[in-house]
C-alpha cells in the first residue's frame, strides 16, 4: 500500500477522536504484513491518564485481533508540524513493531516525515531488558 492511502485511512479516522478536553484530534492507521488496516483515533477522559492515544488505540485493537506482524503506521493531526507519537506510544511500538518498521507521521496541510520505529525512540527499554534482569537475581 502506498503512504498517501495509509495517510487517507488515517485521516478518515481522524474525525471519530474523543477530545472534549484537549480539542486535538489525532488519526492512526496501522498496515499488517498482510494488508489489513487498523484504524485508532485518541479517546479521552476526564481523568488524564486514562485516555489513549490514537496510535496505542490502533495496535491494542489489532493485537486484539491475533495479529502481530506490521508495516507501516500512519499518524495524522492538525499540527503545525507532521505529529509526533508521544513517548507512551513510542514505547508501545517499540514492544510491537520491529525496529526497522516505517512509521509515517503528518498533519492536515500535506507535512510528511518518515522514519523508523528505531529513529523515533533509541536506546528503547525491550523485553530483552526485563530477561537480563531477571537472570541476576
Amino acid at each position: 500500500m502506498d503512504k498517501q492511502t495509509l495517510i487517507n485511512y488515517a485521516k478518515e479516522i481522524w474525525n471519530q477522536a474523543y477530545v472534549p478536553y484537549s480539542h486535538f484530534n489525532v488519526g492512526a492507521a496501522l498496515l499488517t504484513k498482510d494488508g489489513k488496516v487498523f484504524k485508532g483515533c485518541n479517546i479521552e477522559n476526564a481523568a488524564y491518564p486514562v485516555s489513549c492515544c490514537a496510535e496505542r488505540v490502533a495496535i491494542f485493537k489489532a493485537i486484539s485481533e491475533g495479529e502481530t506482524e506490521f508495516s507501516q503506521l500512519a499518524v495524522i493531526a492538525d499540527s503545525d508540524r507532521p505529529v509526533p507519537p508521544c513517548g507512551s506510544c513510542r514505547q508501545v511500538m517499540s514492544e510491537f513493531f520491529e525496529p526497522d518498521m516505517e512509521v509515517i507521521v503528518t498533519n492536515m496541510k500535506g507535512d510528511v516525515k518518515s522514519m523508523t520505529v528505531e529513529e523515533l525512540l533509541p536506546f528503547s527499554f525491550t523485553s530483552e531488558d526485563l530477561a537480563e534482569g531477571q537472570s541476576n537475581s
